[in-house]
């Protein structure tokens, strides 16, 4: 659960905010203190919790702060820039800031950026970063242009990563975004661009981010009202080609604010966003907060004089511009539970107020009777303990759990976290364990089908149908062709009967449903009818070669064949199968089986759907006899012995049944003769292998009688 408590205003007075806003608000080295910038002249120091100023500097008449005050947390001084090349140092003693330490940079800076425990960072506008020591010794440096030209930097954060500062900026340069990333333990920049999808028209109005293990969550608010989450890796896998890194944006939240221009959006911790922006068109702007995790709206405050789109938070606080007064408004989130987010903890609410009630503080109470106090202490208490000596849970055991209870979306997220991390030597038996997972909460939950994630399971390329035996059967129910294609193209064991039964659905689905289906087309090429036609008087030629069909053993097929020559040549000229239909076929000509297990589940398979199966076989054929070395076009395509083997099969396994059928005849017709030219072609070609044995015996002998002799042989 999360609530908002009752707000308050930092002063009476209007900042002068411009039509922008403030510049920003930025925390101080002492608690409860902070700097706000407003868009002029003016930096103030305010102590949030006695609602007043306890400083205010502002520069010459005619220069403008171009970026917000900051606090160096290692000395204590505060660091503002105006005119974009002016750095000002001072402090709580300073009265006038003219009169402090000043040093003009040799380039336009962007933001100035510091957080505890390390010294502050100055981002310039062409994407090069320096420390703040090494700049003031040495202003006017040359700096380096990093980012392309017409790029600009839209927004900027500064985090610690396991004791070392790194910096995330993100770039715009005609709609498309860029992320660069750079670590100062060592001086690798980073470069990812963001895919925006099926959402490219949008334009992204706010960022924000936070650190998720190995991985820089970046959440985008975009003006289509979507919150959009990029996961960044901290350590790229390739260093050296990290200009052509691509990372993709999913949806996290949908609709959450109306397409307003002035919305913005702060992670507030790891389930838990705070947005500012109208629900709907015609309606008010509000503070909302959101649970990530299982997306749900935890609360809303309505701000009825508007704000400029701006939102900071800090600890426990939000600040936000409510008309032209800075407004702070503290907020409470419980750790993400599924009773909190479909709320239905008791609280005590008074109908009428959108506010949460507040959290009871323990240590500070005093509304509360003793009775009821001290148990909630010792309750309290020995719940750090517990948690305190918990093991760690493995990152798979932790997946495991979540995928009992989470929604699709976050597991599909928490999975490519999960993926991200370091592989074990027990990876693929991982892999298979969460497959099974899955496939559980799919049999008692019908409605639930993480398809994405499963996909994205299978092409690890470490699954096999043993590790997962329920995936297929569930594909074949959800009638999920193009997750069959890969299982088959990629699973070494599967058993005969799955593969008949993938053979089915694969002949009998319609070509309607197949159009709108994703399915590989790497094993098909492109046939061509015309070539096809043009080629068909010539192809009986090569496959004739080595024979003369006016013999006796040919003449018979070769006469039946000459009453329907037409109807045998028009039945060939096209495949018989769509694309895709062609692809999924291929596939499981490709699977591994055995003859003795797979001919009793061919004889289940109806007749018009093998007479199908055999025409587009024959096809093959016919496209392989095109050229001379007997293979088909294409990325992996079928080889000829399997399209052979398969024939066979399927004639062994269904003759009976396909002789009766009067569309089979002509095509039982053409097989015969093929079958028929290729035992000529073997036995002509066994003459010829005869003949150059003789001829080897030959010159044997007469290397032996060492004479010259000219012997001519007859072959044909």
């Amino acid at each position: 659960m999360a609530a908002l408590e009752e707000e308050f205003t930092l002063s009476a007075v209007p900042l002068g905010a411009g039509p922008d806003g403030l510049l920003g608000v930025e925390q101080c080295d002492k608690t409860d203190q902070f700097l706000i910038t407003d868009s002029g002249r003016t930096v103030i120091l305010y102590k949030v919790s006695d609602q007043k100023p306890l400083g205010s500097w502002s520069v010459k008449q005619g220069q403008v702060i171009t970026c917000p005050a900051v606090c160096n947390f290692q000395t204590g001084e505060y660091i503002v820039v105006h005119d974009s090349k002016v750095l000002r140092l001072w402090t709580n003693e300073d009265v006038n800031l003219d009169k402090v330490f000043k040093a003009t940079l040799s380039a336009e800076v962007y933001r100035i950026l510091s957080i505890p425990g390390t010294e502050p960072l100055v981002l310039f506008k062409e994407g090069a970063v320096r420390g703040l020591e090494a700049l003031l010794a040495e202003p006017q440096q040359k700096i380096e242009t990093v980012i392309s030209d017409e790029e600009v930097i839209r927004w900027t954060k500064f985090f610690m990563v396991f004791r070392h500062p790194a910096l995330i900026f993100i770039t715009e340069k005609h709609g498309n975004y860029f992320a660069y990333v750079q670590k100062f333990n060592s001086s690798v920049v980073s470069k990812y661009t963001l895919l925006l999808g099926q959402e490219e028209k949008s334009v992204i109005q706010s960022f924000t981010a936070s650190l998720c293990r190995k991985f820089i969550s970046l959440m985008s608010l975009s003006s289509d009202g979507c919150i959009y989450e990029t996961l960044i890796p901290i350590h790229p896998s390739d260093p050296e080609k990290n200009q052509h890194q691509r990372v993709v944006r999913s949806v996290l939240l949908k609709t959450v604010v109306s397409g307003n221009a002035r919305n913005a959006l702060s992670v507030l911790d790891q389930d838990h966003v705070a947005v500012l922006g109208p629900p709907l068109p015609a309606s008010k702007e509000c503070l909302s907060i959101w649970n990530t995790k299982f997306q749900t709206l935890q609360i809303s405050k309505e701000l009825p004089q508007g704000t400029s789109g701006q939102l900071w938070y800090y600890g426990e606080h939000l600040f936000m511009l409510h008309g032209k007064i800075l407004t702070v408004i503290p907020y409470k989130c419980e750790m993400s539970s599924l009773a909190g987010a479909l709320g239905k903890l008791k609280h005590g609410q008074d109908p009428g107020t959108q506010t949460m009630p507040h959290f009871v503080n323990w240590q500070t109470s005093q509304g509360l009777g003793s009775q009821n106090s001290e148990p909630s202490k010792r309750i309290l208490r020995r719940r750090k303990i517990e948690a305190s000596v918990q093991p760690e849970v493995p990152a798979s055991q932790q997946l495991l759990s979540n995928i009992k209870k989470d929604s699709e979306k976050h597991i599909e997220i928490e999975l490519r976290k999960f993926l991200a991390i370091k592989r074990t030597p027990d990876f693929h038996t991982v892999i298979g364990d969460i497959v099974i997972g899955l496939l559980g909460r799919c049999k008692t939950e019908p409605s639930f089908y993480p398809r994405s994630s499963l996909m994205q399971l299978i092409q690890m390329h470490v699954l096999s149908y043993s590790l997962c035996p329920g995936l297929m059967e569930v594909a074949l129910e959800k009638t999920d062709v193009q997750m069959l294609q890969l299982c088959l193209q990629q699973f070494p064991d599967i058993p005969e009967a799955v593969t008949c039964a993938c053979l089915k659905m694969f002949l009998s689905i319609g070509d309607d449903s197949l159009q709108e289906t994703d399915v590989n087309m790497e094993s098909v090429s492109d046939y061509s009818d015309a070539v096809q036609e043009e080629k068909m008087e010539e192809q009986t030629g090569i496959l004739q070669n080595g024979f003369n069909p006016e013999e006796d053993n040919c003449d018979n097929c070769d006469k039946e064949l000459s009453e329907k020559p037409q109807n045998t040549i028009e039945e060939t000229t096209s495949c018989p199968v769509i694309p895709k239909r062609a692809a999924l076929l291929n596939a499981v000509l490709h699977s591994a089986y055995s003859e003795t297990f797979l001919l009793p589940h061919l004889k289940d398979i109806p007749a018009q759907h093998i007479t199908l199966f055999l025409q587009y076989l024959y096809f093959l054929y016919l496209k392989c006899s095109e050229n001379a070395t007997m293979t088909l076009p294409g990325i992996h395509p079928p080889t000829l012995n399997q399209i052979m083997d398969w024939i066979c099969l399927l004639l062994d396994a269904n003759f009976t049944v396909v002789v009766m059928i009067p569309e089979a005849k002509s095509l039982l017709l053409s097989l015969y003769k093929f079958v028929k030219s290729q035992i000529c072609i073997c036995s002509e070609l066994n003459k010829i292998e005869v003949s150059f044995r003789e001829l080897q015996k030959l010159n044997q002998e007469k290397n032996n009688r060492e004479l010259y002799s000219i012997e001519v042989l007859e072959l044909f």
